[in-house]
Protein backbone atom coordinates (compact mmCIF):
# COMPACT_ATOMS: atom_id res chain seq x y z
CA UNK A 1 0.00 0.00 0.00
CA UNK A 2 1.48 3.37 -1.07
CA UNK A 3 2.47 5.67 2.08
CA UNK A 4 -0.42 8.37 2.62
CA UNK A 5 -0.02 12.02 1.62
CA UNK A 6 -1.49 15.25 2.70
CA UNK A 7 -1.85 17.93 -0.15
CA UNK A 8 -1.71 21.21 0.66
CA UNK A 9 -2.40 23.67 -2.30
CA UNK A 10 -2.78 27.37 -2.95
CA UNK A 11 -1.39 30.71 -4.12
CA UNK A 12 1.42 32.18 -3.20
CA UNK A 13 1.27 33.61 0.04
CA UNK A 14 -1.45 31.84 1.67
CA UNK A 15 0.58 30.24 4.20
CA UNK A 16 0.73 26.77 2.82
CA UNK A 17 4.35 26.81 2.94
CA UNK A 18 4.63 27.40 6.76
CA UNK A 19 1.65 24.94 7.30
CA UNK A 20 3.60 22.52 5.16
CA UNK A 21 6.60 22.67 7.27
CA UNK A 22 5.00 22.50 10.91
CA UNK A 23 2.78 19.94 9.92
CA UNK A 24 5.38 17.24 8.20
CA UNK A 25 7.73 18.12 11.68
CA UNK A 26 4.67 17.23 13.97
CA UNK A 27 3.99 14.15 12.20
CA UNK A 28 7.43 13.20 11.54
CA UNK A 29 6.74 12.81 7.33
CA UNK A 30 8.49 13.53 4.80
CA UNK A 31 7.93 16.83 3.11
CA UNK A 32 7.73 18.33 -0.73
CA UNK A 33 8.00 21.77 -1.67
CA UNK A 34 7.17 21.14 -5.16
CA UNK A 35 7.36 24.72 -6.06
CA UNK A 36 10.75 24.77 -5.71
CA UNK A 37 11.07 22.64 -8.00
CA UNK A 38 9.76 24.87 -10.87
CA UNK A 39 11.60 28.00 -9.02
CA UNK A 40 14.83 25.68 -9.22
CA UNK A 41 13.78 25.04 -13.14
CA UNK A 42 13.69 28.75 -13.40
CA UNK A 43 16.82 30.10 -11.85
CA UNK A 44 18.71 26.87 -13.82
CA UNK A 45 17.85 28.43 -17.01
CA UNK A 46 19.06 31.96 -15.82
CA UNK A 47 22.49 30.41 -15.02
CA UNK A 48 22.22 28.28 -17.89
CA UNK A 49 21.21 31.29 -20.29
CA UNK A 50 18.52 30.16 -21.29
CA UNK A 51 15.09 31.95 -21.76
CA UNK A 52 12.20 30.63 -19.85
CA UNK A 53 10.09 30.80 -23.64
CA UNK A 54 12.69 28.28 -25.10
CA UNK A 55 10.17 25.56 -24.33
CA UNK A 56 12.62 22.94 -25.77
CA UNK A 57 15.89 23.82 -24.04
CA UNK A 58 13.95 24.68 -20.92
CA UNK A 59 12.38 20.81 -21.02
CA UNK A 60 15.67 19.72 -21.19
CA UNK A 61 16.87 21.31 -18.06
CA UNK A 62 13.91 19.59 -16.35
CA UNK A 63 14.46 16.24 -17.54
CA UNK A 64 18.00 16.73 -15.71
CA UNK A 65 17.41 18.87 -13.07
CA UNK A 66 20.63 18.51 -10.44
CA UNK A 67 18.66 19.44 -7.23
CA UNK A 68 19.75 18.80 -3.34
CA UNK A 69 18.16 19.92 -0.38
CA UNK A 70 19.06 19.74 3.00
CA UNK A 71 18.08 21.32 6.40
CA UNK A 72 19.49 24.13 8.11
CA UNK A 73 20.37 24.80 11.56
CA UNK A 74 17.64 27.55 11.73
CA UNK A 75 15.18 25.00 10.36
CA UNK A 76 14.71 26.28 6.67
CA UNK A 77 15.24 24.29 3.80
CA UNK A 78 18.38 25.32 1.50
CA UNK A 79 18.34 24.27 -1.95
CA UNK A 80 21.21 23.87 -4.38
CA UNK A 81 21.30 23.54 -8.26
CA UNK A 82 24.45 22.14 -9.14
CA UNK A 83 25.90 22.07 -5.96
CA UNK A 84 25.64 26.18 -6.07
CA UNK A 85 22.91 27.33 -3.08
CA UNK A 86 20.03 29.20 -4.73
CA UNK A 87 17.53 29.33 -1.73
CA UNK A 88 17.60 33.05 -1.76
CA UNK A 89 17.50 33.61 -5.57
CA UNK A 90 15.00 31.31 -6.24
CA UNK A 91 12.31 33.28 -3.12
CA UNK A 92 12.59 36.38 -5.34
CA UNK A 93 10.15 38.18 -6.91
CA UNK A 94 12.12 37.06 -10.47
CA UNK A 95 12.04 33.85 -9.14
CA UNK A 96 8.63 33.67 -8.71
CA UNK A 97 8.11 34.94 -12.35
CA UNK A 98 10.30 31.88 -13.71
CA UNK A 99 8.48 29.36 -11.97
CA UNK A 100 5.25 30.60 -12.91
CA UNK A 101 6.18 30.52 -16.09
CA UNK A 102 8.34 27.62 -16.95
CA UNK A 103 5.41 25.77 -14.54
CA UNK A 104 3.03 26.35 -18.15
CA UNK A 105 4.57 24.41 -20.11
CA UNK A 106 3.13 21.07 -20.36
CA UNK A 107 6.45 19.26 -21.36
CA UNK A 108 7.96 20.69 -18.12
CA UNK A 109 5.27 19.69 -15.86
CA UNK A 110 5.45 16.30 -17.13
CA UNK A 111 9.25 15.98 -16.61
CA UNK A 112 8.88 16.64 -13.57
CA UNK A 113 5.64 14.65 -11.95
CA UNK A 114 7.71 11.69 -11.62
CA UNK A 115 10.49 13.46 -9.28
CA UNK A 116 7.49 14.57 -7.17
CA UNK A 117 6.07 11.31 -6.96
CA UNK A 118 9.34 9.75 -5.86
CA UNK A 119 8.93 11.87 -2.79
CA UNK A 120 6.12 9.57 -1.16
CA UNK A 121 7.66 7.23 0.91
CA UNK A 122 6.59 6.09 4.14
CA UNK A 123 5.73 6.27 6.98
CA UNK A 124 4.30 9.58 5.02
CA UNK A 125 4.44 12.81 2.56
CA UNK A 126 3.31 16.24 2.86
CA UNK A 127 3.15 17.75 -0.15
CA UNK A 128 3.31 21.47 -0.60
CA UNK A 129 2.10 23.21 -4.01
CA UNK A 130 -0.48 24.40 -6.66
CA UNK A 131 -1.67 20.60 -8.30
CA UNK A 132 -0.20 18.36 -5.44
CA UNK A 133 -4.26 17.19 -4.79
CA UNK A 134 -5.92 17.41 -8.51
CA UNK A 135 -2.59 15.91 -10.64
CA UNK A 136 0.11 14.75 -8.97
CA UNK A 137 -1.24 12.91 -5.85
CA UNK A 138 -4.91 13.09 -6.95
CA UNK A 139 -5.61 9.72 -4.16
CA UNK A 140 -4.14 11.68 -1.16
CA UNK A 141 -6.48 10.82 1.39
CA UNK A 142 -6.11 14.21 2.64
CA UNK A 143 -6.04 17.81 0.81
CA UNK A 144 -6.27 21.38 1.72
CA UNK A 145 -6.49 24.20 -0.44
CA UNK A 146 -5.35 27.54 1.40
CA UNK A 147 -6.43 30.65 0.11
CA UNK A 148 -5.83 34.69 1.11
CA UNK A 149 -6.81 37.91 -0.28
CA UNK A 150 -4.59 39.10 -2.97
CA UNK A 151 -4.52 42.35 -1.07
CA UNK A 152 -3.27 39.95 2.28
CA UNK A 153 -1.25 37.77 0.59
CA UNK A 154 1.02 41.03 -1.22
CA UNK A 155 1.29 42.49 2.47
CA UNK A 156 2.68 39.65 4.06
CA UNK A 157 5.30 39.37 1.17
CA UNK A 158 6.28 43.32 1.38
CA UNK A 159 7.02 42.87 4.80
CA UNK A 160 8.92 39.38 4.40
CA UNK A 161 10.71 41.43 2.04
CA UNK A 162 11.73 44.31 4.00
CA UNK A 163 12.34 42.32 6.97
CA UNK A 164 15.20 40.62 4.36
CA UNK A 165 16.52 44.52 3.60
CA UNK A 166 15.32 44.32 0.02
CA UNK A 167 13.52 47.69 -1.76
CA UNK A 168 9.96 46.83 -2.83
CA UNK A 169 6.83 48.48 -3.80
CA UNK A 170 3.73 46.99 -2.14
CA UNK A 171 1.53 48.14 -5.41
CA UNK A 172 4.37 46.77 -7.69
CA UNK A 173 3.91 43.31 -4.94
CA UNK A 174 0.53 43.37 -5.51
CA UNK A 175 0.16 43.92 -9.04
CA UNK A 176 2.62 40.57 -9.85
CA UNK A 177 0.18 38.60 -7.70
CA UNK A 178 -2.87 39.26 -9.57
CA UNK A 179 -1.03 38.58 -12.61
CA UNK A 180 0.41 35.65 -11.59
CA UNK A 181 -3.16 34.34 -9.93
CA UNK A 182 -4.57 35.18 -13.41
CA UNK A 183 -1.80 33.11 -15.33
CA UNK A 184 -2.10 30.35 -13.21
CA UNK A 185 -5.70 30.15 -12.80
CA UNK A 186 -6.69 29.94 -15.96
CA UNK A 187 -3.55 28.21 -17.88
CA UNK A 188 -4.78 24.89 -19.84
CA UNK A 189 -2.75 22.43 -18.24
CA UNK A 190 -2.72 22.10 -14.47
CA UNK A 191 -4.53 25.49 -13.60
CA UNK A 192 -4.98 26.73 -9.64
CA UNK A 193 -7.85 25.42 -8.41
CA UNK A 194 -9.05 23.68 -5.35
CA UNK A 195 -9.43 19.69 -6.00
CA UNK A 196 -13.10 18.88 -5.54
CA UNK A 197 -12.74 16.87 -2.34
CA UNK A 198 -10.21 19.31 -0.69
CA UNK A 199 -10.63 21.21 2.43
CA UNK A 200 -10.32 24.93 1.67
CA UNK A 201 -9.00 26.92 4.18
CA UNK A 202 -9.21 30.98 3.78
CA UNK A 203 -6.38 32.56 5.79
CA UNK A 204 -6.95 36.30 5.29
CA UNK A 205 -8.40 37.24 8.76
CA UNK A 206 -6.53 33.93 10.15
CA UNK A 207 -3.14 33.50 12.34
CA UNK A 208 -0.97 30.70 11.06
CA UNK A 209 -1.45 29.21 14.88
CA UNK A 210 -5.32 29.20 13.80
CA UNK A 211 -5.37 27.90 10.80
CA UNK A 212 -2.74 24.74 12.03
CA UNK A 213 -5.03 24.01 14.54
CA UNK A 214 -7.47 23.95 11.86
CA UNK A 215 -5.37 21.46 10.02
CA UNK A 216 -4.98 19.50 12.85
CA UNK A 217 -7.75 18.94 13.81
CA UNK A 218 -8.84 17.44 10.09
CA UNK A 219 -5.56 15.20 10.43
CA UNK A 220 -7.10 13.65 13.44
CA UNK A 221 -10.62 12.76 12.44
CA UNK A 222 -9.15 11.34 9.16
CA UNK A 223 -6.91 9.14 11.67
CA UNK A 224 -3.65 10.13 10.10
CA UNK A 225 -2.31 10.70 13.77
Amino acid sequence: MSAPVITVDGPSGAGKGTISHKLADRLDWGFLDSGALYRVTGQACLIEGVSWDDVDAVTEIARHLDVSFASAANGEVLVAYKGQDVSRAIRTEEGGRGASTVAAIPSVREALLARQRDFRQPPGLVADGRDMGTVVFPDAPLKFFLTASAEERARRRYKQLISKGESVSLPRLLEDIKERDARDSSRSVSPLVPAGDAIVIDSTATSIDQVFDQVMQKVREKGLI
